[in-house]
């Protein structure tokens, strides 16, 4: 089936077809027909397979067929992240273009005025972070009494970040005929507890469920020593200069360090993470899109809802604490039809992290064979260098030797 043979609203299958969408993903494919049949839907798919548009198309359809009749929202979108909130709002504007339907995204980081402004004016979509959308909730300023149709996205994400008391106390004020959507990229035993607690009679579909990784990633693991990681990681930059890289760290001081030494060596990068201010993590985001710099260092806040379509390389510098962070992370490369590659540098103290990684996806990552006479070419490579590592970590040292030295004397 090919979008412009779809019964969908002619001006969405003419934004369909400007926005480059030819044919459904299997995720459309499959969660498409129940959604616009006003069916309760749970979905299970790996990031990067399109479920973001599986429904935003239908519900735009839906809301087009069915004019508006109420002052108060009529879909409402749940996400754990201000990036996703951003991005799936960026969706519902690109294929919305000329329906007239009002989307809207609400996320904390930014000053709450200028939203609740353009929540007075009427608005038919929104796309909500949980603590943005409670406090205005509490203050009365969002009306979801007339609510059609709930989304909770990346939901596992949201019950890492405490919210599922604040959720279930939401359902309670939300309408009791209305259409939930339940869509992740992983799930557990506590989601589906929610997740069935939420949707009736709901039309269940997964999608590769027993490799979460998206076909398109080749992902893969290296043995490297927690100090040596920097050779390593400099030597995949500097063997792809052209190519779009995203690295990611367990924390924000290492994401700090990584982008120093990054920067010692000559390889200019940024950072983003949860202390980085919102405006400036939009920025430096606009910035990766169209290419002002190649290499981004980023902590779990960019796991998900980071929509870069050209990312070809995705480095585990760190390997994550929750195995469900590897799947959404390697899925920031090969997005929808295009291929990305993957690798993950293993410490000797993180082989426990990939053993729950591997029992996660219910098979062992492919790992790279790196003899001892390769490990040190990279390594002596690395330390050759004019700005080489250890000669700037020696010099470092020296450097302060001489300086404690001199206030002795003094």
């Amino acid at each position: 089936m090919k979008f412009e043979d779809s019964a969908f609203e002619p001006v969405i299958k003419n934004n369909l077809a400007a926005a480059g969408f030819r044919r459904p993903t299997d995720i459309q494919f499959k969660a498409i027909p129940p959604i616009l049949r006003r069916e309760d839907v749970l979905a299970i798919a790996q990031t990067g397979t399109g479920k973001t548009a599986a429904f935003v198309i239908p519900i735009l359809n839906l809301l087009m067929k069915h004019q508006r009749h109420t002052e108060g929202i009529r879909c409402m979108v749940m996400v754990p992240t201000r990036e996703l909130a951003m991005q799936i709002t960026s969706v519902f504007n690109t294929l919305g273009k000329g329906t007239g339907i009002k989307s809207l995204g609400i996320h904390g980081g930014v000053e709450q005025d200028p939203q609740i402004g353009r929540l007075s004016k009427g608005v038919d979509v929104l796309v909500a972070t949980p603590g943005r959308l409670f406090d205005l909730i509490s203050q009365g300023f969002i009306n979801i009494s007339e609510l059609q149709i709930l989304v909770l996205d990346e939901a596992d994400h949201m019950l890492d970040l405490g919210f599922i008391h604040d959720i279930r106390q939401l359902i309670t004020k939300l309408p009791d005929k209305r259409q939930t959507l339940f869509f992740s990229a992983t799930i557990n035993p506590e989601i589906k507890k929610l997740a069935y607690s939420l949707v009736k009679n709901a039309i269940r579909i997964q999608v590769s469920p027993k490799d979460p990784v998206s076909k398109n990633v080749d992902h893969s693991v290296a043995y490297v020593e927690m100090d040596d990681k920097r050779f390593f990681l400099e030597r995949i930059i500097r063997d792809h200069p052209e190519s779009k890289i995203l690295i990611f760290v367990r924390t924000k001081v290492r994401a700090g360090r990584v982008q120093a030494a990054l920067e010692r060596v000559g390889i200019h990068s940024m950072v983003m993470h949860g202390d980085v201010e919102q405006k400036e993590r939009a920025r430096t985001l606009s910035r990766f899109r169209s290419g002002d710099f190649k290499v981004l260092v980023a902590t779990d806040v960019s796991a998900r809802g980071i929509d870069i379509p050209d990312v070809e390389y995705v480095v585990n510098y760190d390997l994550p604490e929750k195995a469900e962070n590897y799947v959404h992370r390697v899925g920031r490369t090969g997005r929808a039809t295009r291929r990305g590659t993957a690798i993950s540098f293993c410490s000797p103290g993180e082989k426990h992290m990939l053993e729950e990684i591997e029992l996660l996806m219910d098979k062992p990552v492919d790992v790279i064979h790196i003899s001892k006479n390769e490990y040190k070419d990279i390594v002596d490579y690395a330390t050759e260098s004019p700005a080489d590592w250890k000669s700037l970590i020696k010099q470092a040292e020296k450097d302060e030797e001489k300086y404690r030295k001199k206030k002795k004397k003094k």
